[in-house]
């Protein structure tokens, strides 16, 4: 009987998982040939295994902390007095507003999204007094939609939206008045809400007023910064207010 011999090539394929699968390829040399009383020899074939390593690079994840809010003039700032700092809160609060602007669709950040970001923060003074007076970021959102209208979905937003001339008003106004202020300390939220209301024309102002603030409201929280010490018997003590004034 005649032998024909056949070319057995394997291939083994090597992936990510343990499993291992093992392909053969019969080439038929001698297709005339019946396969019945034919004998077939298959002798032992090597196997080439490549191992291929996929290697996946994360990109680094990078963070930016700013420790200050931009001003529109630095050198407001008389000699020989001392820069105000920012409160860590507020600084929060402003990072937060631009995310806010950008969830919004908006390409800047205003005064609106200054108070959705302290709101959002919602552990310093200034959110405590809004909602308090019963102001929450919900009804916030909604006053944004009817006074500033929607805006189209597909609006291409900028990573950081720049502040607009009422928002950076509001800022500079916070500044000027810590300067003005004997009491020390940093610019917290309450001085932001308070910059927002100085400015009538603003829509944050607007926001704020259409949700019950008013002059009455705004002196309360201006007192409320102001009264960072109390009169015990063995002396002064900053009380609760002062240390969660942020």
């Amino acid at each position: 009987m005649a032998t024909t011999h056949y070319d057995l090539p394997s291939t083994l394929s090597l992936r990510s998982n343990p499993s291992l699968r093992l392909i053969q390829n019969l080439n038929i040399t001698n297709p005339n040939n019946s396969w019945l009383g034919t004998k077939i020899r298959v002798q032992h074939c090597s196997v080439s295994v490549k191992s291929s390593v996929s290697v996946f690079h994360r990109r680094p994840l990078a963070a930016t902390v700013s420790f200050s809010l931009p001003t529109s003039n630095p050198e407001r700032v008389s000699p020989g007095q001392e820069i105000p700092k920012w409160s860590s809160k507020a600084i929060k609060s402003f990072a937060m507003s631009a995310i806010e602007a950008r969830k919004l669709k908006f390409t800047t950040t205003g005064t609106e999204a200054l108070i959705m970001g302290i709101l959002i923060e919602g552990t310093n003074l200034a959110s405590k007094f809004l909602r308090a007076n019963g102001i929450t970021l919900f009804k916030v959102r909604d006053e944004i939609v009817k006074i500033l209208g929607e805006v189209d979905p597909f609006t291409e937003t900028p990573e950081r939206p720049p502040m607009t001339d009422d928002a950076q008003r509001a800022l500079d106004w916070a500044v000027d008045r810590k300067l003005k202020s004997v009491d020390g300390g940093e610019v917290t939220t309450a001085h932001i809400i308070l910059g927002i209301w100085s400015d009538v024309d603003s829509p944050g102002h607007k926001i704020l007023s259409k949700l019950g603030i008013n002059d009455e409201k705004a002196k309360e929280l201006e007192a409320s910064i102001s009264k960072h010490v109390v009169k015990m018997s063995d002396g002064y003590l900053k009380d609760d207010l002062a240390i969660f004034l942020c």
